[in-house]
């Protein structure tokens, strides 16, 4: 054990006087997430401007430009009025608008007739979002006008005089759908996206240490190196201990590292301090278990560099490290399962949106827990190879 300690302290000090390795797997996770958090910024919140056409001039339209004017739509729609449709075409053409409602003449009259004039939706192909939400207020609204419509004609079947429709329907506007979809908090905070991007690329870079600790141990093979510290008492297994040991506490120092300055600088979220440890130790002995397989399996450096660099980017696109994974077609969250780093990503997002601590965090942990055993004991059974020439 002494042996290895010692070889993992050698190590070590030749990782922290390479600046190569800090800027890699310090400063460039900073700046990337800074950068990727900043390009993202404005997918937490949704808000456009909305033009209305109001030809009718009647109160059913009065009282849909008194819906979009509440205070529940007020966080996601402005509403601007314009002249007719031609200006709100040309408008939503200018972008001056993203989408536009017209509202015909003779619309508060016809409500009450057999066929009552339609509501046009006018909206662009470059802010579908925005169109999309158009259509579920003016689809919304007329609901709400059938369901009156439905009411008032129900009445007068009934035996209601026709000479009372106008009170009905006034009564009837002033009813609810019974069945409406209504949003509810479920406890859960929204993620934003430095919350994502500060773990995602501290993961990302840190598993360029399976590379420059594996070409580095390769290199000093080559060089007679590892064949002099076999002269010494140590063994393979120590030797490649100590090498995969050194790994493990510079990975851990910048996982550190990274998560305080982006914590502190960025106000990323990385959720509970002890949970976040726990997952992010976890993600570093996976990365050296990788680490130390990729020595056992390299027998010359461009070797060990293929071998990482698929590792690596492997890794990475399958868990997710560069897109959302919520947002990733079902069979790419599938795949992210497969990997240690979407388990851990999927543990700091739980962390970031939902709180809690260690139990939280248990299944992830024991996923990458049980993808390092199995990895680790390849490589161990790798590492007598691993130290010959």
């Amino acid at each position: 054990m002494r042996a290895a300690l010692v070889v993992a302290g050698r190590n070590l000090r030749q990782r922290l006087r390479d600046r190569s390795a800090v800027v890699i797997a310090v400063i460039a996770p900073l700046v990337v997430s800074a950068l990727m958090s900043l390009a993202f910024s404005g997918v937490e919140s949704f808000h456009y401007t909305l033009g209305v056409v109001d030809a009718d001039g009647g109160p059913v339209a009065a009282g849909l430009l008194q819906a979009l004017r509440q205070p529940e739509l007020a966080k996601v729609v402005t509403v601007r009025r314009l002249d007719s449709r031609a200006a709100a075409a040309q408008a939503v053409r200018d972008k001056r608008v993203a989408a536009a409602l017209v509202l015909p003449a003779g619309f508060s009259a016809s409500v009450t007739g057999p066929r009552p004039l339609p509501i046009a939706t006018l909206t662009s192909v470059d802010d579908t979002v925005a169109g999309t939400v158009t259509s579920s207020i003016a689809s919304t609204f007329v609901a709400q006008l059938n369901a009156d419509r439905l009411s008032v004609a129900t009445a007068l079947a009934a035996g209601v005089p026709a000479d009372q429709s106008a009170r009905l329907a006034a009564a009837a506007a002033r009813l609810q759908i019974p069945v409406q979809a209504v949003q509810r908090a479920l406890g859960s905070r929204p993620l934003a996206a430095v919350s994502y991007y500060a773990p995602a690329m501290a993961i990302f870079f840190v598993l360029f240490t399976v590379s420059f600790t594996a070409r580095s141990f390769v290199a000093e093979r080559e060089q007679g190196t590892v064949e002099r510290l076999r002269a010494t008492p140590a063994g393979a297994r120590q030797i490649v201990g100590g090498t995969v040991l050194s790994a493990f506490v510079f990975a851990a120092l910048a996982m550190g590292t990274i998560a305080v300055v982006t914590s502190a600088v960025f106000g990323a979220d990385w959720g509970d301090p002890l949970a976040a440890t726990v997952v992010g130790l976890s993600m570093v002995l996976a990365v050296t278990a990788l680490t130390a397989l990729v020595m056992g399996l390299a027998r010359t450096q461009r070797q060990a560099e293929g071998i990482s660099s698929a590792v690596v980017f492997g890794l990475a696109l399958l868990g997710g490290n560069f897109v959302f994974v919520s947002v990733a077609p079902d069979v790419m969250q599938r795949a992210a399962l497969l990997t240690p780093n979407g388990w851990a990503l999927r543990a700091y997002m739980d962390l970031a949106t939902g709180g809690g601590g260690l139990g939280t965090v248990a299944v992830p942990v024991a996923a990458i827990l049980g993808f390092a055993a199995v990895v680790g004991a390849a490589a161990v059974a790798l590492a007598p190879r691993a130290v010959r020439v």
